[in-house]
């Protein structure tokens, strides 16, 4: 010890630092004190209208209707109990949680995301309804739709190969007399909320904020390819230009068939996608030949009228998804994120449910456009419903100007429509092609 320090001056030094010490411990606790003081208690654990063990929807009413009425099952679920089923199983894994409090069954989370999808109800409504807190159905939602979407895709939306795509275009001859088709092409403004910080981003020209759900669908009104989630303000930039797939067709690296004759003929012809004037002609996308450019010729008239005809089916897909799921039918009040994961889970619920047995109940005949024994046009009943204003078609989505191998491939088909053969098809479309105008169609 130095000399200089003595025994009192150490004292004191102790005494400061023992000060020192009681006063720092004694404005923690202070602080603790605040702090607990500050925190409200809680009033109760589970609020009492929560309390769904026994008077809960899912143990009583949906169990009911679920043993002793299917059709009311169907209404409520879009499904049949057999499907619902199926899906609880795939989705089970997905849904399962581990925790110390008892978590909610996947059945019970599983059955408020359906019917949210399905009768287009608020939040809130499910919280009362199913006895479930409201910030918990917030979190079920996404979940449940992103684990949907991870166990159906990969069975009703698969990578489609060479072999799958010629069966597809099969379809579409035997179905809606167009050759070589593999699919229609179209797409739809879904309306969401207007997302935070995103300028104008997601707002479309229709003065909303939208994503755009662009899709591909085969002769039996079934979903087979979608991009769902860009930007709702890109229209002439090109939304399908800006898809992997329409890349994957440009680089011929899509696995579509070789070129195939046309029935009745010798030459090649590559295997295309119809699309209405929105589209820019391609080798592998056909469109209708423009009108505003000049007067139709009867050939023409005659070719738009069959690939109009083929492209009902992605109308009708649009049509029975929108009006079966009605959550399509108004404003999606939540994330872009969230708006995504809901409709990638509508249209695995829709291709799932088109494929069970009660497809024809799903896609009741009404909901489609469809002609009559004569081929006469019928009024359909979706269109009438009021879907269009939530979920609207897409404006011109890139630039029409064609190549001359792609106007000669329109050039192609349209002379062998009006061809024996092509007549052979659809012997009813001169009929359906000039209807309305004073004229002598081709004979």
């Amino acid at each position: 010890m130095p000399a200089c320090v003595s025994k009192i001056d150490l004292q004191k030094l102790n005494l400061i630092i023992h000060f020192m010490l009681y006063w720092h411990q004694s404005i923690v606790l202070q602080i603790l004190t605040y702090r607990i003081q500050k925190v409200k208690s809680r009033r109760w654990w589970v609020r009492p209208i929560n309390r769904r063990k026994r008077q809960g929807f899912v143990s009583n009413l949906f169990r009911e209707i679920k043993l002793t009425d299917h059709e009311e099952f169907f209404m409520y679920t879009r499904l049949c109990p057999e499907q619902y089923k199926i899906l609880l199983e795939l989705t089970t894994p997905y849904l399962t949680k581990y925790s110390n409090r008892k978590p909610l069954s996947p059945e019970i989370k599983l059955v408020i995301t359906l019917t949210y999808l399905a009768q287009g109800d608020s939040v809130v409504t499910k919280h009362l309804e199913y006895r479930v807190g409201r910030s918990t159905v917030h979190k079920i939602l996404p979940e449940v739709c992103h684990a949907i979407w991870l166990a159906l895709q990969p069975i009703v939306l698969p990578i489609l190969n060479s072999e799958e795509w010629k069966k597809k275009s099969e379809e579409f001859l035997l179905k809606w007399q167009f050759p070589n088709c593999i699919g229609a092409l179209d797409g739809r403004h879904m309306e969401i909320q207007a997302p935070p910080c995103s300028g104008s981003e997601f707002y479309n020209y229709k003065k909303y904020f939208s994503i755009v759900l662009m899709a591909l669908c085969d002769a039996n009104y079934k979903f087979t390819w979608v991009d769902i989630g860009q930007f709702g303000s890109i229209s002439d930039g090109g939304v399908w230009s800006k898809t992997n797939f329409a890349a994957d067709l440009e680089n011929n690296a899509a696995d579509l068939p070789e070129p195939t004759p046309l029935p009745g003929r010798d030459i090649p012809f590559p295997y295309i996608i119809v699309a209405d004037e929105a589209f820019p002609l391609k080798p592998y996308l056909m469109r209708p030949f423009p009108k505003k450019v000049n007067r139709l010729t009867n050939e023409e008239r005659i070719f738009n009228y069959r690939l109009s005809r083929a492209r009902l089916c992605i109308e009708n897909s649009f049509g029975i998804l929108t009006s079966r799921w009605r959550i399509l039918h108004r404003r999606i009040s939540c994330s872009v994120q969230n708006a995504e994961k809901i409709c990638k889970a509508l249209v695995c619920l829709h291709n799932f449910a088109m494929s069970g047995n009660n497809s024809d109940q799903y896609s009741w005949s009404e909901w489609l456009h469809s002609e009559d024994h004569e081929e006469r046009r019928l009024e359909d009943r979706w269109h009438n419903i009021g879907t269009e204003q939530y979920f609207k078609q897409l404006s011109r989505v890139g630039p029409n100007r064609a190549g001359s191998y792609s106007l000669g491939l329109r050039n192609y088909l349209k002379e062998y429509f009006i061809s024996r053969t092509g007549h052979t098809q659809a012997p009813w479309q001169f009929q359906r092609a000039f209807r309305g105008l004073n004229i002598n169609p081709p004979v």
